[in-house]
């Protein structure tokens, strides 16, 4: 087991406990109300501004998270630039709630969180809370394994200027000005933020072109608070979603790239994913009392944007258009070039009302929205010639989402504090046909009633709590197209929280249990819908149960380390396997009993090491190591991903001259013993021959390559 992970076992927040009050304190109104305090019975990780400041050299948020519990982190393009995915305790993405400033951002259709729609948000960024397990309640997504919330909504009193640039491994570009006002006549204040990042990527061809834009300007009252946020994000990638065959990975070729390859000869040069994304919040906070607080803020999210590919041989039946006739021959197949495009509109309104008195803290909050979807696809060429009309299907979605909560945290002693949360949910979604079965019209409406409640005592450095909630979710726009006669039901969930924790002066040390139940779990089977399409199936019973550790400890004032363990069970008691037979056509069945969840690690462990070795200097290891995971639920080992253990080096001078307040040179070596390794994949296997083929694809990531980066502050 890696050094740090033996020395620094004991583990806690890697926050002194004067620092996670303060976290709490200066947050904003809108945030507080979704983020849990120290004495709630919560399983949380808060990273403070200095924290994301030492990481910020232009990869995506997954990245900045990789050093808390049970996190899992991957990109397409193997270097972190572009599109990037995470996992908490083996929870993909669309189980993970995301908001900005307490505004939902997870997709409403996939459920998905695109932070490549995000670039460079990090650097907007004064907070981060990520809660695993339930959490408390939250607006937008349902949580079935964590929570993440974001603020930028700070405060800067002072006048500021910043440059930040960073350079390299793969021509990676990184630049950012940023500037702020500070408080203006005591009460206005103004930030603004330009970025732009490029990267040739780890993977062949896999480019990425990202801008974003960010401006806020807030008046601060005696009372009355009134801020306006606005934020655009761009991207162009180049595709590299298919990841790498298993035969290719092993003669050498990790970073072939498929995408494209249709075209004969040289692969299409615009294979690539385009994406605007606008953000508008507009908050308003008033403060009735010292005790009483309203908050509510309305916002807009507009989104639109393409991928576009090079598709060969298609038939022009497949396009609803009709073949083309030369001289006497009838052509029947072309090659075409086409985009897949998603327009969407997203909209509603947050807010809560917060009663906190020395003993007593009360929210009440929710949220309404609204999401307007139009999925469309354009051809833009034929090597034969278009015959008809260039959108060959068009069809929108809506979704309205209604929630509201009350949480009250009592504290019934000077060390015990009750807690109690309870949310109603309503889902309306109304999906009007798909590209591949345009006739299947979807109406469905949930009510979901997820109650949460806990006890903790809090005293003298230790912090316990026990916990236990209920949470329900919609399945996604994808798991409808299964068809009428397979539609998907809902997902529940309960779980169970334990959490110990001591905080001293120069160390801290916590552990959690936890036990995840699953009833009617999403997950891919192989078997096949009306349309010949796989899709996600309901599993009667799984669960997750595991151990987390963590800790951190400073026995001199030039040496810090921090480490953290998960230890996890994560299992699919009864799964049924669809295999398709090409011999004999229709699919073979097989029966499993207690197998691994796929992509569910059962350990995952981070430590950091710092030291100061003289002033104004600071060196970091910083380690990883992720145990091995199954690419499908049959727990076999033909279909997984090996362990890996990396490690990176960093290291930051600090110093200050006449005309700045401070300036920063940065270093970063990751993968510093060149690991070949891949923290994700998928597989699909078929009969063919009377053999079964299995078909395993891996998205690799970059051996040893560094950042460096000049930060300039004003």
């Amino acid at each position: 087991m890696p050094f740090c992970f033996i020395s620094f076992l004991l583990a806690s927040s890697q926050q002194r406990p004067e620092e996670r009050d303060s976290f709490y304190s200066l947050s904003p109104v809108e945030v507080k109300a979704v983020r849990a305090t120290d004495r709630a019975p919560v399983t949380k990780t808060n990273i403070s501004k200095k924290e994301i400041e030492k990481n910020n050299l232009g990869q995506d948020l997954p990245f900045f998270l990789n050093q808390t519990p049970s996190v899992v982190i991957d990109a397409d393009a193997g270097n972190g630039v572009g599109y990037t995915g995470i996992r908490i305790r083996g929870t993909d993405a669309t189980r993970i709630n995301v908001t900005l400033n307490g505004i939902p951002y997870n997709d409403a259709e996939s459920q998905g969180t695109f932070f490549v729609d995000l670039p460079d948000f990090a650097s907007s960024v004064s907070s981060i809370q990520v809660q695993r397990g339930i959490g408390s309640s939250s607006n937008g997504a349902g949580a079935f394994g964590a929570t993440i919330n974001f603020s930028t909504n700070e405060v800067n009193k002072k006048p500021y200027g910043e440059f930040n640039n960073s350079y390299g491994s793969f021509d990676t570009w990184k630049n950012t000005l940023k500037a702020g006002s500070g408080l203006v006549g005591k009460h206005f204040t103004f930030d603004t933020r330009l970025s732009n990042i490029t990267s040739d990527g780890y993977i062949d061809r896999a480019f990425s072109k990202l801008r974003s834009f960010y401006f806020t300007a807030a008046y601060i009252g005696k009372s009355d608070v009134l801020r306006f946020n606005l934020f655009k994000g761009y991207e162009k990638t180049y595709q590299a979603w298919y990841g790498v065959t298993e035969a290719d990975l092993q003669a050498g070729h990790r970073t072939v790239n498929y995408a494209g390859t249709e075209k004969p000869g040289d692969p299409y040069k615009n294979e690539t994913d385009n994406y605007w994304q606008d953000h508008y919040q507009l908050f308003y906070t008033h403060h009735f009392t010292d005790y009483l607080d309203f908050n509510t803020a309305i916002f807009f999210t507009k989104g639109k944007g393409y991928y576009e590919e090079y598709r060969a041989a298609q038939t022009y039946q497949d396009y609803n258009l009709p073949n083309p006739i030369v001289g006497s021959d009838t052509i029947l197949t072309s090659d075409f070039i086409r985009q897949l495009w998603l327009n969407n509109n997203f909209y509603g309104n947050i807010f809560s009302l917060q009663y906190h008195r020395e003993k007593t803290e009360l929210t009440f909050g929710g949220a309404y929205t609204k999401y307007e979807g139009d999925h469309y696809g354009k051809l833009i060429w034929a090597e034969n010639g278009l015959t008809g009309p260039d959108i060959w299907y068009n069809h929108d979605a809506f979704k309205n989402d209604f929630n509201s909560y009350v949480k009250l945290l009592q504290r019934f002693s000077y060390q015990w504090n009750g807690y109690v949360d309870l949310q109603y949910h309503h889902i309306k979604y109304d999906i009007n046909g798909f590209e591949d079965n345009p006739d299947l019209f979807i109406k469905n409406n949930y009510d979901f009633f997820n109650p949460k409640i806990g006890l903790s005592y809090t005293n003298n450095g230790w912090n316990n709590y026990l916990s236990y909630g209920i949470a329900g979710k919609e399945p996604n726009r994808d798991d409808f197209e299964a068809g009428k006669t397979q539609q998907p039901r809902p997902e529940k969930l309960n779980d169970v929280e334990l959490g110990i924790e001591r905080r001293k002066q120069n160390y801290s040390w916590g552990m959690t249990l936890y036990y995840m139940k699953y009833k009617d779990q999403l997950v891919l089977t192989g078997k096949i819908n009306d349309v010949g399409a796989y899709t996600r199936t309901n599993i009667p019973n799984s669960y997750r149960a595991g151990i987390e550790l963590q800790g951190g400890f400073q026995p001199v004032t030039w040496l810090r380390a921090t480490a953290n363990l998960a230890l996890s069970r994560n299992k699919v008691k009864h799964f049924t396997e669809y295999i398709d037979d090409y011999d004999n056509g229709g699919q073979k069945i097989n029966n499993y009993t207690s197998t691994d969840i796929a992509l569910s690690p059962s350990a995952v462990g981070a430590g950091t090491l710092a030291f100061l070795p003289i002033k104004n200097i600071e060196l970091s290891l910083l380690s990883k190591y992720v145990s091995k995971q199954f690419l499908d639920n049959t727990q076999n080992e033909g279909r997984k991903l090996n362990p890996y253990y990396t490690q990176d080096v960093r290291a930051i001078y600090t110093f200050h001259i006449k005309f700045l307040k401070e300036a920063n040179i940065v270093l970063q070596v990751n993968n510093v013993f060149d690991k070949k390794y891949e923290p994700n994949g998928y597989t699909y296997n078929y009969i063919s021959g009377g053999q079964l083929v299995v078909n395993n694809y891996y998205f690799p990531m970059a051996g040893t390559n560094f950042m460096t980066a000049i930060d300039l502050k004003f």
